[in-house]
């Protein structure tokens, strides 16, 4: 089975306070009786579901379509956290991840709001903290994901994003997961490539 965990990319997606807001123009449309239909789409590169690269807050890091696709295609394992406010060290400690897992996706209360079709920001999302950074840098993990736009809190946005990038860590943000039972999928997610770019939007899928 295949579950798409990507968010469509609409003009009433929310996107990170500050961030340029989608906006999907069809300059040309066969309805007005032009020859085609034709779409403009302008948005940021770390809109809906999508990817940071390390140059996202890393000087001189890696951009995204130098990132290794061997980190974005594999094994990942889907961990459910119904009960936190965020992943800390202490939560991830109780989570009994096994050794050597190399992708975790973490289904939080956020994938609640995707599922009720939330089209406002939400500041007090679940996000990773900076010690729970650095147990996933601690413990071998090179892929995180997360179900809302940003693996860092809203209160502290910067530090968890350094200690993560910094390590070369992969972000997968703005996932939905709230179809996807807690388990082991292969995970498939390819960000567009866009040379020199911090970030891209990505099309994201997991099978099992």
């Amino acid at each position: 089975m295949i579950y798409d965990i990507s968010l469509p990319i609409s003009q009433q997606l929310p996107v990170w306070p500050g961030d340029p807001p989608v906006q999907v123009t069809q300059v040309q449309h066969l309805d007005r009786g032009d020859p085609m239909t034709l779409t403009r789409l302008q948005m940021g590169a770390h809109t809906g579901t999508h990817v940071d690269a390390p140059a996202h807050f890393v000087a001189g890091g890696r951009t995204v379509e130098a990132l290794d696709l061997e980190i974005l295609v594999g094994p990942a394992l889907v961990i459910g956290v119904p009960d936190a406010g965020a992943l800390s060290a202490k939560v991830l400690d109780r989570l009994d991840i096994p050794a050597g897992t190399r992708r975790i996706l973490f289904r939080t209360t956020n994938s609640d709001l995707w599922a009720r079709g939330e089209t406002q920001f939400c500041r007090d999302f679940v996000g990773i903290t900076s010690d729970g950074a650095q147990w996933v840098v601690d413990h071998g993990v090179q892929l995180v994901g997360i179900d809302y736009l940003s693996v860092s809190p809203y209160d502290d946005p910067i530090p968890p994003h350094q200690i993560l990038l910094g390590a070369g860590v992969i972000a997968l943000e703005g996932l939905n997961l709230a179809a996807v039972a807690p388990g082991t999928y292969n995970l498939v997610c390819l960000p567009l490539c866009i040379r020199g770019a911090e970030g891209a939007p990505a099309r994201a899928i997991l099978t099992d």
